[in-house]
């Protein structure tokens, strides 16, 4: 099994663990940052960065704007864009612990989505898996 992509899985794991907490501070108490100027502020950073790695590897640009699967890029843009908007300022209205784990359900969705629709397999150690994912959020995100 193919698993050159774990290491980019636990990075992306690491650095979201401080989006949520650090959009919190940003966007909350004296010298708040509306949640919407965050996410222009943090989003533009997102873009400069990757310009500069499709930049540096020689991945070309323009070429790929004609491909059959750019729709899918731009509907996963769309809800990208929804997503990030409502969960900063859900973060900007209520407390990390609450809203971080009713956004990481998220997880639960798309795995569904990659099992239904993407022809995934599944299993009786996954479905405990996202059985697990579901009750600890609900037991993280009660008050």
């Amino acid at each position: 099994m193919d698993t050159t992509y774990l290491p980019y899985a636990l990075l992306a794991m690491g650095a979201y663990t401080f989006v949520s907490p650090l959009m919190r501070i940003a966007t909350t108490g004296p010298d708040a940052i509306p949640s919407d100027v965050a996410v222009i502020v943090s989003n533009t950073l997102l873009v400069s960065m990757a310009v500069g790695i499709v930049w540096y590897t020689g991945q070309g640009f323009t070429s790929h704007l004609g491909s059959p699967k750019l729709l899918h890029v731009l509907a996963a843009g769309v809800f990208l864009a929804v997503g990030i908007l409502a969960l900063y300022r859900a973060l900007s209205l209520g407390p990390v612990s609450v809203v971080t784990p009713i956004f990481a359900t998220f997880l639960v969705f798309s795995s569904l989505i990659g099992v239904v629709l993407l022809g995934e397999s599944f299993s009786a150690r996954k479905a405990l898996g996202i059985v697990f994912a579901v009750a600890s959020v609900y037991l993280v995100s009660g008050t």
